[in-house]
């Protein structure tokens, strides 16, 4: 029998989601992308300049006056629609993981389905803002609480879940009224541009999630630049403490996760007899 040779796909060029379309990279720069079933390169992905950086959060500054003071009822809609489009489209995603990460399309289906439980919480924001006020808290003094948005907020993530961690930041992020900036890893960044179209699909104004392919040059720019009010950091623990000091240092607020590992015992395992009767 003769078997004709897989036909394999040229490359494809990934770039970046900015002001609410998809951009190619202007840095000259860029990174292959790997099928880890193959080792063929399945793409090249666009590392940012500061300058593109700098475009993605302008786009996310422009466009946060009028979502913020959208009324919340109205952002959990969006929220809603993002929510129905992702159980639609869950396979798909999961399907882009394990092209470029390599899991199996069964873990890839489990992190997907994560990643929907954090929109699914989205969906309640009206309720999770809701303040709170204190008559008389001392002589003729009443208390209010209120909870507002900060600005542009950026999520910086790793290779690893390329779908999850994103989602435990953005949909709560924008849901609460922040623009967001999305630098997801290089090694699996298609993920972050498909979930960019969804959130575009389900009514979101553009700017409000924009997403910069990138390496350390996209991060720096991120951490320093004086719009950026708070960042969120999921990887190892060096760069975490990377994160946290200069995002600190340049007055932001920062969320730096770090070091997370799974415990795993190996110990010998007797081998049993079993006779099987019919």
């Amino acid at each position: 029998m003769f078997l004709s040779p897989a036909v394999t796909a040229p490359p494809v060029m990934i770039g970046h989601y900015l002001n609410g379309k998809a951009t190619a990279g202007a840095s000259g720069r860029s990174q292959e992308v790997f099928n880890p079933a193959t080792g063929a390169v399945s793409g090249h992905v666009a590392l940012a300049s500061s300058a593109e950086v700098n475009a993605a959060v302008a786009a996310a500054q422009a466009a946060f006056p009028a979502w913020a003071d959208m009324p919340p009822i109205r952002r959990a809609r969006v929220m809603f629609k993002f929510l129905e489009l992702l159980n639609a489209n869950k396979d798909k995603l999961a399907h882009m993981i394990t092209a470029e990460h390599g899991k199996v399309f069964t873990d890839a289906q489990g992190e997907v389905s994560r990643g929907i439980d954090i929109v699914e919480f989205a969906c309640g924001i009206p309720q999770l803002l809701k303040g709170d006020f204190t008559d008389q808290v001392s002589t003729g003094i009443d208390n209010w609480t209120l909870r507002q948005p900060l600005g542009v907020v950026a999520g910086i993530t790793p290779f690893n879940f390329p779908v999850m961690v994103p989602m435990w930041m953005f949909p709560v992020a924008i849901a609460a009224g922040n623009c967001f900036v999305l630098k997801p890893s290089p090694i699996d960044p298609s993920p972050s541009l498909f979930m960019a179209e969804l959130l575009k699909q389900a009514g979101l104004p553009d700017g409000v999630f924009n997403v910069v392919q990138g390496d350390k040059e996209a991060v720096d720019a991120l951490l320093v630049h004086p719009d950026v009010k708070a960042v969120s950091f999921v990887g190892s623990t060096p760069i975490a403490n990377y994160i946290y000091e200069t995002g600190a240092h340049h007055g932001k607020r920062v969320q730096a996760l770090g070091g997370a590992k799974t415990t795993w015992w190996s110990c010998p395992m007797p081998i049993w007899s079993r006779r099987w009767t019919r």
